[in-house]
């Protein structure tokens, strides 16, 4: 059968991505072949299109999408043609169909749309290892969260509120402000009319947060070094802005005994068993009525172009999807 794909033989600029129609085989062993109904952008694309991670030439893009399964290759068990499926981060999402692991997919339950399985599975599924296992938040403690408005930051807020925590939340302009109040933040900080550290040990009695999630980078480093308290920990897990700068090992010690790590999604969740228990999570807490995702923008996988320009300039709120 014929898919239609984004393929890049150059990193760069959203231009080097091309729409190229191609012949799609039957699924392998252990895969299934899906029929996409819906694919989520995620900044890691930006990365991957940018040249920040390089690539092998030519590459297809896109980590994550949802659909339903039109066939079944060898030794698969767990999937049945029909079924509506979820995956990622699986390289090659930008397309009207495509063969996928089997190991990778995961069911979406009725009541939940292939549309929101798209936009939340990969950002859900990181909530969910940033708040649970690289630090357990719980109930009374005071957590500061970059990149509020995002689709990983709007999730974060109520999840952390959830779990009892305080969440602060780092955003842009008075608009976005007031409206993470309403996604479970109980502060709102304006990165742009406000000094964040000072802010934070305002609200802090200047003590400062035990964790900070940072998603920045270079631009919001040496801000959340001093927002930490003594033995906070600084969790990196993006880089919009660069790569923040190599951190000394003096700089942890005299800035309060600190801790620094640099997550990645694709080892929280590279067994099976904690892909299917991490996505099982975020499902039955957007069932539950826990957590809202909001898909703020919706475009043609033609219009990718547009959709990383917006992206890429901080234009974008909650979560986006292309539709096939």
């Amino acid at each position: 059968m014929k898919t239609t794909r984004v393929v890049m033989h150059a990193q760069g600029g959203p231009e080097v991505m091309q729409l190229e129609d191609h012949e799609l085989a039957g699924p392998g062993a252990g895969e299934v072949q899906v029929e996409q109904t819906a694919i989520g952008l995620n900044y890691m694309d930006i990365y991957q299109r940018s040249g920040a991670y390089k690539m092998s030439l030519p590459s297809p893009l896109g980590l994550e999408a949802a659909g339903r399964v039109i066939a079944v290759g060898e030794g698969v068990t767990d999937f049945s043609i029909g079924d509506r499926v979820a995956y990622g981060p699986v390289l090659g999402a930008y397309a009207t169909h495509r063969n996928v692991p089997s190991a990778r997919l995961v069911q979406i339950p009725d009541g939940i749309s292939d549309e929101v399985a798209a936009a939340v599975l990969m950002k859900g599924t990181t909530v969910e290892y940033l708040l649970n296992r690289t630090h357990k938040v719980g109930p009374g403690q005071d957590v500061l969260f970059w990149a509020a408005s995002g689709g990983v930051g709007q999730l974060a807020g109520q999840w952390g509120a959830h779990l009892g925590a305080r969440m602060i939340g780092i955003t842009s302009g008075p608009d976005n402000c007031e409206a993470i109040l309403k996604l479970g933040y109980a502060e709102a900080i304006d990165r742009k009319s406000e000094n964040v550290a000072g802010r934070v040990k305002e609200l802090t009695g200047g003590n400062g947060v035990p964790v900070v999630y940072d998603s920045i980078g270079a631009a919001s480093f040496d801000a959340s070094i001093a927002s930490l308290s003594r033995y906070g920990l600084f969790v990196s897990y993006g880089a919009t802005t660069g790569e923040a700068p190599p951190v000394a090992p003096s700089l942890l010690q005299h800035s309060g005994s600190l801790y620094f790590t640099r997550p990645t999604l694709a080892d929280y969740i590279k067994e099976r068993s904690d892909l299917v228990h991490a996505a099982e999570q975020v499902f039955q807490l957007i069932l539950e009525g826990v957590l809202t995702v909001n898909v703020n923008q919706k475009m043609r996988l033609d219009e990718v172009v547009e959709a990383h320009r917006l992206l890429a300039d901080g234009a974008t709120t909650g979560s986006t999807i292309l539709i096939p």
